[in-house]
């Protein structure tokens, strides 16, 4: 609802005022907010100032529109000429409004108000927005003290984070260096099993200085020298070529006389458990580590040329633990080398040197394994009977090394002393069998006995196990003697061989071997005797005639060129010609 305005002719200055002060009175008796009355004046005293800048007679609207349903009442103010002395209303403003929380009383703006109460009632309004600023001020000041407090906060806080970031970069890197160092550690001990274990399955002391070379250069060191004591003996008879060292530094000298590890560089290395020593001459750039090999005794110095700067701590401890191990393998590598070379003495020095019997030419080979303990087990023999038959004999003991030797040794002792009465070779094979399982029941063997009779176009042979033998007609037809075996001689069962007959006319030949000679790993037995009858079918009478030492070699060389022969090779060549 509007109430009827009130109007104020405005012509001069006083008007203006007089005007303004009822406004004012009017916004103030309504409890009109004192920001909006201060906006309200202020609007309206620019007015009336432009109003009264351009001359003539205005009039001034004061409008006082009531409260409705709840909502504030508003005051409206506008201004607008009067006659024709000016031009339509003030630059088409809209009107100045003013919100009224409550009705303004009834004498409102109609009561006059003086110029001087006016000015006194304009200074309370200033000083109402005054004390407004005084408050905005005071809260800005609060509200600066709140965010310069909130301000230290962050900064604490920020402070806190970074030394929490640096404790946990902190963490971190002592984490990753303990996990650099952790697994550092296992490679070196991942390197040691592997070196130790690429190092002692060897028995060759050529074979462990080689692999120890290719293990340890270049990431270990730059270069190593093997000062051996003992390097005539240690050097293996299969390659002379050993490594030797023919200068030796003073750090390797040093490392023989006190057995201690000695580090040669020109600054001190302080390794663990090893003593520093001046810059060597023979590696004034790089240091040297000279560490002693011992077993059980002093065996010789594994010198190293650092492949960098310096040798690390350890680093030098694994070297120290591998030099150790190196030592030991060396040393099971002598002892092996002793004991295969008395075996291999002890094994030639049992085998028979071949009679000459009329009618019937021999030949023989005794080949040592080239590598293992696989020495000892094989022989062969070939003597006269007291009737002028002649035995030839083939065996293999099982076992190895110089016990088999030894039984090896007793065999053919006892199978020369039951040939004395003319035994035929089955009768001799049963009584070796009861022999053996009496004299050594763990042990066993295999032999072929063949009995040769001069004038007698035919062989009798027997067999305790071995592979059989093959026959060579003049012809050059091949046959193997593939009647079945007997048991294995010392087998704890009763056992009686029996004598076979094989025809043998002149020109014929007939081998004796060891399963050295025709068996392969993974392949058996089989392609083996079939290889050597096809070497043996590819002979000539007369070469055979001729020369049968040359016969015996050309049959083992087409069987063995491709065999490092890890166990030994026994072969007795017989061949019969006319009287």
């Amino acid at each position: 609802m509007t109430v009827s305005p009130d109007v104020w002719n405005i012509a001069s200055v006083a008007d203006a005022a007089r005007a303004r002060a009822a406004v004012d009175r009017v916004a103030t008796g309504a409890g009109a907010p004192t920001l909006e009355r201060a906006r309200l004046l202020t609007a309206l005293t620019a007015r009336l100032r432009r109003c009264l800048g351009r001359g003539g007679e205005w009039e001034l609207l004061l409008h006082v529109r009531q409260s409705v349903g709840g909502q504030a009442g508003r005051l409206e103010a506008s201004l607008s000429p009067v006659g024709q002395c000016a031009s339509g209303p003030l630059d088409e403003a809209p009107p100045l409004t003013c919100s009224l929380p409550h009705q303004p009383a009834q004498d409102g703006p109609s009561v006059a108000t003086s110029l001087p109460e006016a000015l006194l009632r304009a200074d309370e309004n200033t000083a109402a927005v005054l004390n407004l600023l005084d408050e905005q001020e005071s809260l800005v000041r609060l509200h600066r003290e709140e965010l310069h407090q909130t301000n230290q906060g962050v900064l604490a806080l920020h402070a806190d984070l970074e030394a929490a970031a640096r404790a946990q970069r902190d963490l971190l890197e002592a984490e990753r260096t303990a996990r650099a160092e952790a697994e550092r550690a296992r490679r070196l001990l991942t390197f040691l099993g592997d070196a130790s274990a690429a190092i002692t399955s060897s028995l060759s002391h050529t074979a462990i200085l080689r692999r120890l070379s290719d293990i340890l250069v270049p990431d270990y060191a730059e270069h190593l020298d093997v000062w051996l004591f003992d390097e005539e003996e240690y050097a293996d008879h299969e390659d002379d070529r050993a490594p030797r060292v023919r200068e030796h530094s003073a750090a390797a000298v040093a490392a023989a006389r006190t057995g201690r590890p000695q580090h040669a560089a020109a600054h001190p290395g302080a390794l663990p458990g090893v003593d520093d020593l001046p810059p060597s001459a023979l590696s004034p750039e790089r240091p040297l580590l000279a560490i002693p090999l011992v077993a059980q005794r002093l065996l010789g110095v594994l010198t190293l040329t650092a492949p960098g700067p310096r040798f690390d701590e350890d680093t030098s401890v694994m070297l120290v633990e591998l030099a150790r191990r190196v030592g030991v393998a060396l040393d099971h590598a002598h002892r092996y080398q002793q004991s295969r070379n008395t075996a291999e003495a002890l094994q030639r020095a049992q085998l028979t040197e071949l009679p000459t019997p009329p009618g019937l030419l021999l030949a023989a080979r005794y080949l040592p394994a080239t590598w293992g303990m696989n020495i000892g087990g094989d022989w062969y023999d070939a003597f006269l009977q007291p009737d002028g038959s002649l035995l030839a004999v083939i065996g293999d003991v099982t076992g190895h090394g110089l016990h088999a030797a030894v039984v090896m040794g007793q065999l053919r002792t006892a199978l020369r002393a039951y040939a004395v009465e003319n035994a035929t070779p089955g009768e001799i094979l049963t009584r070796l069998h009861r022999m053996l399982g009496h004299l050594q029941p763990d042990l066993y063997a295999t032999a072929l006995i063949a009995r040769f009779r001069p004038g007698e176009p035919e062989v009798v042979w027997a067999s305790a196990g071995h592979p059989p033998a093959v026959v060579r007609a003049a012809d050059g037809r091949v046959r193997v003697l593939d009647a079945k075996p007997g048991v294995m001689l010392g087998i704890p069962l009763h056992y009686v061989y029996t004598d076979h007959r094989a025809d043998l006319p002149a020109g014929s030949s007939l081998i004796l071997y060891t399963d050295g000679l025709v068996e392969r790993r993974g392949q058996g037995i089989d392609p083996g005797i079939e290889r050597l009858s096809h070497a043996l079918a590819a002979l000539n009478t007369p070469e055979l005639e001729e020369d049968l030492d040359a016969a015996a070699d050309a049959l083992l060389k087409p069987l063995l060129y491709d065999s490092e022969r890890d166990d030994d090779v026994c072969l007795l060549l017989c061949h019969t010609v006319a009287p």
